[in-house]
């Protein structure tokens, strides 16, 4: 695989995980507030949300879906209420002062309030406190007692199940931006998932393709130890509360940005007009901007003895894949079919046309951009299994030995079941996302007569035994062990020292 260059790499602090570390003083602190404070603070926040829900329950009764009635003064009263309960209940967890910042627009003037970045479920504190609209999962409704309560601000659900899901949010989002403030607001997350605040990551477009004014919120959590974070890689969800609600005091801020009003060129290309509001809010959080996406964390949270080394190729890689809609269907009925086509076509390569034909789709700009990173030889003909390699470790980056399986049934041979290093040397290059990947370590460490081939299974068993196979066994350039910067000396070789 190749990089094309449209999606320079600036990754940093990996935005999907978060690390507690403790000094003893605060593992003391949280000790005592865990037998003091903490269930007399569980105790009231249970009890504010019980009594929310009857409110937000009787509020909701014979309510639309899809039409607006007016509001008569009886459900004006509750939703006061609720407001009411729910400070209360911030309160009680230690949100003792929110401080806010700014003006929040009207809805007639600002339809969607764009909030980042997204790192913990307590940013449900600006949506209770504006009882705002939110874009949620359908599952999100069934929850007990929140549920309803989520249920009354008249979310813009998301089916995840439907093929037809992100179109669908889209033309709601849409029909009530444009109702001309009927609608309450819609506060959206534009990242689309939890982060570390480390940085932005990319926006998703939905908040964006409507191309009316949106008013950027920013969220700031200044504890100086975090226990607010909960994205992929970190504390769970309990064990976030339990540690927030043994903090004395839980500081937040938000932050109403002055409307953004897009230009002409940003309502018809609503990804420019969603990073340019990005930019806006990096810069109001002095936080740097992150190129990984919600379709990225799988990938740089990769785990297993072949995790990916390097992730910048094969998340542009992704990317383009999930324009495709590749990844939109059955993942297993894909990763079974394409193999057994790939293997039939045996070493035959593929011209652009072959390829549209091979996955059923039509020759467009993404599609070339696919094709383009496995055309190695510049003659616009690749080998599919590559492809379909490549796809496997997007698909499953935390199943690499999956994918070495799936990859070994196109390359082996019939009669028994090698693979040619050649092969397996290209194999690991795209699933490790390296380059001029070296298996004379590997062969050598084999100790036997015929170091040219190997089976699946002889593979398999070496690297359960060896679960630093890479590092240890593979050379490649720009491999962690020739930047090391200790290195002993003996009888005149040079011997790495492992950290």
């Amino acid at each position: 695989m190749k990089l094309s260059n449209t999606r320079p790499s600036r990754v940093g602090r990996n935005p999907f995980v978060h690390k507690l570390r403790f000094t003893m003083t605060e593992k003391i602190k949280i000790g005592l507030m865990s037998v003091t404070v903490f269930p007399v603070r569980l105790l009231l926040v249970s009890f504010f949300m019980l009594l929310a829900w009857p409110f937000a329950f009787a509020a909701s009764l014979g309510r639309s879906e899809f039409v607006l009635e007016p509001q008569p003064w009886w459900r004006r009263f509750i939703d006061l209420c609720l407001r009411v309960v729910m400070r209360a209940m911030w309160f009680c967890g230690g949100f003792h002062w929110i401080k806010v910042k700014g003006e929040r627009a009207a809805p007639s003037e600002v339809p969607i309030l764009a909030a980042a970045p997204h790192s913990s479920y307590f940013d449900a504190i600006p949506v209770t406190m504006t009882m705002c609209s939110i874009v949620a999962k359908l599952e999100s409704g069934s929850i007990p007692i929140w549920g309803t309560l989520i249920n009354y601000i008249r979310p813009v659900y998301v089916f995840r199940s439907d093929q037809d899901s992100r179109r669908k949010t889209v033309e709601e989002i849409k029909r009530r931006a444009q109702s001309g403030g009927e609608w309450p607001q819609i506060m959206i997350f534009p990242e689309g998932t939890c982060t570390n605040r480390s940085g932005l990551i990319l926006f998703k477009a939905g908040a964006f393709i409507p191309g009316l004014p949106v008013q950027p919120v920013v969220l700031r959590y200044p504890n100086k130890l975090d226990t607010v974070t909960w994205t992929w890689q970190g504390p769970a969800a309990f064990k976030i509360l339990w540690l927030t609600l043994c903090q004395p005091h839980n500081p937040m801020e938000i932050e109403y940005l002055p409307v953004y009003t897009p230009s002409n060129e940003e309502k018809e290309n609503p990804a420019l007009f969603a990073n340019n509001v990005r930019k806006l809010m990096a810069k109001a959080l002095e936080l740097p901007l992150t190129d990984l996406s919600f379709d990225d964390r799988d990938i740089s949270l990769s785990e297993g003895p072949l995790r990916i080394r390097n992730n910048s190729v094969l998340r542009e890689f992704n990317q383009l894949v999930c324009r495709l809609r590749l990844r939109s269907g059955s993942r297993n009925e894909l990763l079974e079919e394409q193999p057994k086509r790939a293997r039939k076509l045996q070493e035959e390569r593929l011209s652009l046309e072959d390829f549209a034909q091979f996955l059923n789709l039509p020759v467009t700009d993404t599609l070339t951009q696919v094709h383009s990173f496995f055309d190695q030889r510049g003659d616009g003909q690749i080998d599919i299994r590559h492809f379909v390699i490549a796809l496997s470790t997007v698909h499953q980056p935390s199943k690499s030995m999956e994918t070495l399986k799936l990859a070994f049934k196109m390359y082996e041979s019939e009669e028994d079941g090698h693979v040619q290093e050649e092969d397996l040397t290209t194999i690991l290059e795209i699933m490790l996302g390296v380059e001029e990947v070296e298996l004379s370590g590997l062969f050598l460490s084999l100790d036997r007569p015929d170091t040219e081939r190997i089976t699946y299974d002889e593979l398999r068993h070496f690297i359960v035994q060896h679960p630093d196979f890479v590092l240890e066994h593979l050379d490649f350039k720009d491999h962690p062990r020739k930047f090391s910067p200790v290195q002993q000396k003996s009888n005149g070789h040079n011997h790495d020292k492992d950290d």
